[in-house]
């Protein structure tokens, strides 16, 4: 090996490396009958979604999502991938969606719905990254600890 004693030496060792390699483009990610799958997860929820060009009808353990999540903060959620995409109306996505409770599964689709579509169309990824929808969120619910009633939860102090 060479004797690099200075900066200048050090460049002229590492230029005749080979530039960093650009990032290839992301491709669709679609199966053989034209839709994209993924998984997304929400406190105790999990949610399979499948995402496909369509109407904008959105079907959810095989009911209308308005009649599965009947609260409009819930259905809501569940429309905003599309609204921060900018695709309102032009997929169809239906879910199974398992454990947890309403809340939590709705943010599991939503979840799961943003995961699809960047992997449907590549160029939405961005808009869903930068809303934050394509990051699972962590907080689930801390477990109760022995020798208390709940997770910090002490027993009633007496003095007498």
């Amino acid at each position: 090996m060479a004797d690099i004693k200075s900066l200048d030496d050090l460049k002229s060792a590492v230029g005749s490396a080979p530039a960093a390699v650009e990032a290839a483009p992301r491709a669709p990610v679609r199966d053989k009958l034209g839709r994209s799958y993924a998984t997304g997860k929400r406190k105790d929820a999990v949610a399979r979604v499948w995402v496909k060009p369509g109407s904008g009808k959105v079907v959810v353990n095989g009911k209308e999502m308005a009649v599965y999540f009947a609260r409009p903060v819930l259905q809501m959620i569940l429309k905003q991938p599309f609204t921060v995409a900018n695709v309102e109306g032009q997929f169809d996505v239906y879910a199974t969606v398992a454990g947890g409770g309403l809340s939590g599964q709705a943010g599991a689709v939503k979840h799961g719905i943003s995961k699809a579509l960047q992997l449907y169309e590549p160029s939405l990824r961005p808009a869903l990254k930068a809303a934050g929808f394509l990051t699972r969120d962590s907080r689930v619910v801390e477990r109760k600890k022995y020798g208390k009633p709940k997770a910090r939860r002490s027993f009633q102090f007496s003095k007498r």
